[in-house]
């Protein structure tokens, strides 16, 4: 099996909820692929979205690509609907002013249908989102 970036909605993933939305820089931004595009928050913390697969999932690493956000949670399901969530990684980010946050997570082999990303505080009153990058593996389709 080869391994590709599980969160562009090239490879069939899909932004299926955000808690905010600007006409302008929409939610479906995150996983386009485009380097220059995001979602942005839109006033109070917290701020989430989720992020579907369509398939079970095997993620071996996440990167996370933002602005001005403080602490993230992300969730994650192995159900075929978007309900069991289960705490999986907590991270308090670091302001980089006038760069874009990077941040890097090894996921040991996490399985997931689907990843909710929750924006719990940010460094400003409104934060973005430029991509979310899963690496890994396919393991089945949900029927």
């Amino acid at each position: 099996m080869r391994k590709v970036d599980l969160c562009l909605s090239s490879e069939g993933a899909e932004v299926i909820l955000a808690t905010s939305s600007d006409e302008k820089h929409p939610p479906e931004n995150i996983i386009d692929g485009n380097p220059e595009t995001f979602w942005t928050t839109t006033g109070m913390f917290p701020q989430e979205f989720i992020v579907c697969f369509h398939r079970l999932v095997k993620i071996e690493r996440l990167v996370i690509r933002s602005y001005f956000v403080r602490t993230m949670k992300i969730e994650k399901s192995t159900a075929k609907e978007p309900v069991d969530f289960e705490q999986w990684i907590e991270r308090d980010l670091v302001h980089t002013e006038g760069q874009l946050q990077k941040e890097e997570i090894m996921a040991r082999d996490d399985q997931a249908t689907y990843l909710r990303f929750i924006i719990t505080s940010a460094f400003d009153h409104i934060a973005a989102v430029y991509s979310i990058s899963a690496e890994g593996v396919a393991v089945s389709d949900l029927s």
